[in-house]
């Protein structure tokens, strides 16, 4: 077995009262896109930071590469955070060459690399310009090419579509394809499903502090089975907000995805609906990813939160 880029040992944190990760127990996969999913404020960033020696864990143990934090281990990783910053009075290559410098590449090295990528991202115009003169979106393209200039063997990046207009998310995007195909590990956290269920080898879905769900998307898609229905009709279809065949459904305008009780068989369903609507579409398909960390986020977020100890999914 490959060894993990990233383990964490029953990592606890605390803030005050906040008990912001409790018990988080987490390895990442050398060669994976792995993703670190949940809510606005669920913990994610906190266990990054934890992860990457930036807060000293209140309890437990992490690991990179086999082996705690050191002055070997930190210039193997880069990290691009979820607050943007950057020295904006500083012209674009001398500041990148200053990072650069801070991981241990030479400036006659790191030029080279910062010609590349500034061409790679349409920036070569900019260069020479102070940061500050950039947009906001250029602003994250410098920050994304500091963080792996230094060609970081774990590669860790904090909400990184966060902000970005639709060019540069797939921009983006084509650059964790990329790192991935050349052996590197890639963390991200989000909470936009689409993405992470489009490029994440395995996830971890955590929530008021707790991982809630864990596995390798395909098992994870493959557990919760093939009992949701995308469907497309003429008529009204209210009728199946009370169905005794419907667990849950979502409308997303054009066509809904109907989600079956346990054991429903989907044919019943077909069979019920045709003397009421006209269908256009009838497709059984693997529940979204979106749907199963809404599932599952709702029932392990009780009166007191996920702090109660829900049960882990485990696949």
């Amino acid at each position: 077995m490959a060894e993990a880029a990233l383990s964490l040992r029953n990592v606890s944190k605390t803030f005050g009262e906040k008990r912001a990760v409790v018990d988080l127990n987490l390895e990442v996969p050398s060669g994976s896109v792995f993703g670190l999913l949940g809510p606005n404020g669920a913990g994610k960033s906190t266990s990054i930071r934890m992860a990457l020696n930036i807060y000293e864990p209140d309890a437990g143990t992490v690991q990179v590469f086999g082996q705690p934090h050191s002055s070997l281990t930190v210039n193997r990783i880069g990290y691009l955070p979820e607050e943007r910053g950057l020295y904006t009075k500083m012209r674009v290559s001398d500041l990148l060459v200053y990072l650069a410098a801070i991981k241990g590449i030479a400036p006659a090295e790191a030029r080279p690399r910062i010609t590349r990528w500034l061409s790679r991202v349409d920036l070569s115009a900019f260069a020479d310009k102070k940061v500050q003169e950039l947009s906001k979106g250029m602003q994250q393209k410098v920050q994304f090419i500091a963080t792996i200039l230094h060609e970081p063997e774990l590669v860790v990046l904090d909400e990184p579509f966060s902000g970005l207009d639709p060019i540069n998310t797939n921009l983006l995007k084509d650059f964790i394809v990329e790192l991935r195909q050349q052996g590197r590990t890639i963390i991200f956290s989000t909470h936009i499903m689409e993405q992470a269920e489009r490029l994440c080898d395995a996830i971890c879905v955590i929530n008021g502090g707790r991982k809630v769900l864990e596995g390798a998307m395909a098992e994870i898609k493959g557990r919760y089975g093939r009992n949701t229905v995308a469907l497309a009709f003429d008529g009204d279809g209210s009728f199946l907000n009370q169905h005794p065949l419907v667990r849950t459904m979502n409308n997303y305008n054009t066509y809904v995805e109907v989600r079956l009780v346990d054991e429903a068989d989907p044919q019943q369903l077909l069979a019920s609906i045709v003397p009421r609507v006209r269908v256009r579409r009838f497709e059984v398909i693997e529940p979204s990813l979106h749907e199963i960390f809404i599932e599952r986020v709702k029932e392990t977020s009780q009166s007191e939160g996920a702090l109660t100890g829900p049960e882990v999914a485990r696949v």
